[in-house]
């Protein structure tokens, strides 16, 4: 079976149009947008002029994509804030913003949602052993991406 040929693009106005138009179906980092120009087989100071104009012109901008990102995650995936920051290093988003993006999350909906995970998680354990069983959902909880000391905190005010 043949693999799809890649898509060449060698115009920098069509490239510029197409980065356009990827930018604005979502929140993109400056990573995601490099690796889609160099994937369409531009040259990397055409890259790197296209990814300036789309700063420029507000299609592109990583506070707002990490918040975006942030915000995504925790209420939609139900992440923690140690698996969000990964996934914010992995996107190549610098320290400041992601501290920055991670301050936007509530305490009081971080601590609700890690109940809530713990408790939906508890209902499915047959587990019938106390220390196995917690073993697991804080396990779980890490897996997640929550803090050990408080997934050792809610787990101990509550009667999973």
């Amino acid at each position: 079976m043949d693999a799809p040929k890649k898509v060449k693009i060698t115009d920098v106005n069509v490239a510029m149009a197409k980065a356009e138009h990827y930018c604005a179906y979502q929140e993109r980092s400056q990573q995601e947008v490099r690796n889609k120009l160099y994937d369409w087989g531009l040259w990397p100071d055409a890259v790197e002029n296209i990814i300036s104009r789309l700063i420029e012109e507000n299609f592109l901008n990583e506070e707002r994509f990490a918040q975006a990102y942030t915000k995504g995650k925790f209420n939609q995936k139900g992440w923690g804030k140690i698996k969000i920051k990964q996934g914010l290093k992995f996107k190549n988003v610098s320290p400041v913003l992601i501290k920055k993006a991670l301050l936007q999350i509530d305490a009081g909906e971080y601590i609700d949602k890690l109940t809530r995970i713990l408790d939906k998680k508890a209902a499915t354990l047959t587990e019938k052993d106390g220390y196995k069983r917690k073993y697991k959902l804080r396990q779980y909880a890490l897996s997640r991406g929550f803090e050990t000391d408080l997934t050792a905190e809610v787990l101990k005010n509550s009667e999973l």
